[in-house]
């Protein structure tokens, strides 16, 4: 096999690509020929050494991924040689091999493109735990989705226009916005021109959004809970944008408001029955054509240090895709 190994903490520059044996799958594990992987924001993180997942070197990044089953372990009866699945493993996906518990794989059906797969099960299981499940969203509740064109955020659109919501979306350019109105949103604030705060009123009457996306972060997130409705619920995904906002407490009181942590990588490691369930909804939801990955581009998986630097720049509408010859 070949693959892309972290041996230091100094970012995706450090990135190695170079041969490996290929590994054995343990009895609880199965090999995947991966096909494609998208990047995550995550694993820009965990490059570095900033993620809550720290795995010792050399380790291969890649969160999520897709192929076929290639190896299956003495102990793995659900699975067999062949079968097309989506791996939520945490690393291993920037290379041609992988080894990964079964209970961190989805199977797919047939009609599930590969290239779709590895970009489905992170951010949409993300974004389906964080409105459904922790922020309990319901049919005509208003969602401001922030950084809408990213990942998870065009995961969010599509999710809470599933579930019924009205969806406002904010991102950075217009062209972003324009994406995220091609893809269910009802309303757009592109927030770099328009005071986030304001238009939000204006959007919904003075009432607010009764649900708050953010997986952003830094200087957007305190107008937007200053925005938020009367029992309103404030998302915390993530910090995309860099810094770690501090709201001041008195805001939760005033509204009846909640703040919510969302932490799909635990929720899967200590409810993975629910997850699975959770990833099974999804699947029928794509099947029906409710949700589908908007990926900016398929790149070679020899290009990741390009990926890398569009993640870093922010130049990235949806996901991006490596692919394997």
């Amino acid at each position: 096999m070949h693959a892309w190994f972290c041996d230091t903490t100094n970012g995706p520059d450090a990135l190695v690509w170079r041969e490996a044996p290929t590994p054995e799958p343990a009895a609880d594990e199965v090999r995947v020929a991966i096909r494609a992987a998208s990047l995550n924001f995550p694993d820009l993180l965990i490059t570095q050494g900033k993620y809550q997942f720290k795995p010792p070197f050399p380790f291969v990044p890649g969160a999520e991924y897709a192929g076929t089953v290639d190896a299956v372990g003495s102990g793995v009866t659900h699975l067999k040689l062949g079968d097309p699945v989506a791996a939520i493993a945490g690393t291993g996906g920037f290379g041609t091999h992988a080894c990964v518990k079964a209970a961190q794989i989805m199977p797919l059906p047939p009609s599930f493109r590969l290239e779709d797969a590895a970009a489905f099960a992170f951010t949409y299981g993300t974004s389906h735990h964080a409105l459904i499940d922790r922020g309990q969203l319901r049919a005509g509740e208003t969602v401001l989705v922030l950084g809408a064109a990213g990942g998870v955020g065009s995961a969010a659109v599509q999710i809470a226009k599933a579930a019924g919501a009205k969806v406002i979306a904010a991102a950075s350019t217009d062209e972003k916005c324009e994406s995220c109105k091609q893809l269910g949103a009802d309303a757009t604030i592109n927030y770099s021109r328009e005071n986030l705060r304001d238009a939000l009123k204006d959007l919904t009457d003075g009432k607010g959004p009764d649900v708050v996306y953010d997986p952003v972060g830094g200087d957007f997130a305190e107008p937007a809970f200053r925005a938020i409705a009367w029992r309103g619920r404030y998302l915390v995904i993530g910090f995309a944008g860099g810094s770690i906002p501090a709201l001041p407490f008195n805001l939760p009181l005033l509204k009846g408001a909640s703040v919510v942590g969302v932490f799909w990588g635990d929720f899967v490691r200590r409810e993975p029955a629910a997850n699975a369930r959770m990833l099974a909804e999804l699947a029928q939801w794509y099947a029906q054509g409710k949700v589908r990955p908007m990926i900016d581009t398929l790149l070679p998986m020899s290009k990741l240090a390009t990926a890398f630097a569009r993640l870093a720049a922010r130049d990235i509408r949806g996901k991006l895709v490596m692919v394997n010859p």
